[in-house]
């Protein structure tokens, strides 16, 4: 979301200074790259480039073809096959391992549903929303529809498929439930299209409950990662926009109250860092029976301890699914000490829960860094 965010705001000012744009976008990858699908790069006519389709290998290439889809006002399917041991012909080493397809559309301004207008749509609400863009794999002089619709909802879509739209349809809602991108293949009298159906997810509500100096580079990281971090203390003095700068919000509450006034759904983390024990002990007390994926402990494990021993002593039953979202001492063990390394634990840890991964060394693992399966286009 991070980058759709940035290609969006740089788009915004591109129309204001009167340049023309193309949209590249990494629509289907056989094998191993850099960058996945949905990764995406605006390319403005005077060579200014916002976002990535590679490590760098890619971008002077698309850049050259995308002058070229401006000026002819057409989208073109583009691949890379780095499977070949001969990179010379892109001018570098490219080090990968896979055949990349790369759409790139021009932007027509007048047009209602442009792709950058559909971009704008993703970010105007905190949803889930799946993103339509549909190409031909088989003939690539034929017209490549490319980023077409959003749907979030029935109510709230924006944009057309430009086809039979049942099959697609009931495709968009699978991928809407099943919060996973697929592709799939439409035959039709002319030729088979295929879609990237990708799930655009929500980026991670970072709240952290404390507001001491050690939570500053904490927020500059989550902003960073493109992530919505919010700062919450009791603290007015602390608890300020000067201070925390990059924070979506920043909000002086006392514990009972603050469930109240955030917004929590299930990209929404806590951490609790106020060094001040019957503040953390409060918000614990309340985010047990939150649906959260992550709460993070600063502190000793006795800390913990003894704030889970207190809640039991009060009555609570507190569950084994609850203890089980519960990361304290918080953080991965990296040796970290000072606060900016204690926040790159912290940042890495949450990472790894809302991923599923175990955190290790990728040395150490044979396995591919990213699953292959996700990447097969299902015939319809």
């Amino acid at each position: 979301m991070k980058e759709i965010r940035e290609i969006v705001r740089q788009f915004i000012q591109a129309k204001i200074n009167g340049k023309k744009t193309a949209l590249a976008t990494v629509v289907h990858l056989d094998g191993s790259s850099y960058r996945r699908p949905g990764a995406r790069m605006l390319i403005e006519d005077d060579g200014q480039l916002t976002g990535a389709i590679s490590g760098g290998c890619l971008e002077g290439d698309a850049l050259r073809k995308a002058l070229h889809v401006i000026a002819e006002n057409r989208a073109m399917l583009v691949t890379y096959d780095t499977m070949d041991d001969d990179d010379a012909k892109f001018g570098v080493g490219l080090g990968c391992n896979g055949i990349i397809q790369v759409l790139i559309e021009p932007i027509n301004y007048k047009a209602p549903h442009n792709p950058m207008v559909l971009l704008q749509a993703l970010l105007e609400k905190r949803d889930p929303a799946v993103l339509l863009t549909l190409f031909d794999l088989n003939d690539r002089k034929a017209k490549q529809h490319g980023t077409c619709l959003v749907y979030k909802n029935a109510q709230n879509r924006l944009g057309q498929i430009p086809m039979d739209s049942d099959k697609i349809e009931k495709d968009i809602l699978q991928v809407l439930h099943q919060k996973t991108s697929v592709f799939k293949e439409y035959p039709n009298d002319q030729s088979n299209s295929t879609a990237f159906i990708e799930y655009i997810d929500l980026p991670v509500s970072l709240v952290v409950i404390g507001a001491g100096n050690d939570v500053i580079p904490l927020i500059e990281m989550a902003k960073i990662l493109g992530w919505d971090p919010h700062v919450v203390d009791g603290r007015a003095n602390y608890a300020t926009a000067d201070r925390f700068a990059s924070a979506c919000s920043v909000l002086v509450s006392k514990p009972e109250k603050v469930l109240e006034q955030i917004q929590v759904d299930y990209k929404t983390v806590f951490v609790l860092m106020t060094h001040n024990y019957n503040y953390d002990l409060a918000m614990l007390r309340a985010l047990l029976f939150v649906d959260t994926p992550y709460i993070g402990s600063l502190g000793p494990r006795k800390k913990l301890d003894r704030m889970l021993d207190e809640l039991r002593e009060e009555g609570l039953n507190i569950t084994t699914v609850q203890l089980s979202k519960i990361y304290g001492p918080v953080g991965l063990h990296l040796g970290a000490e000072t606060p900016e390394e204690i926040a790159l634990s912290i940042i890495a840890e949450i990472q790894a829960v809302l991923k599923g991964a175990n955190g290790g060394s990728l040395r150490q693992s044979s396995e591919f860094i990213h699953s292959r399966d996700d990447l097969k286009i299902i015939r319809s």
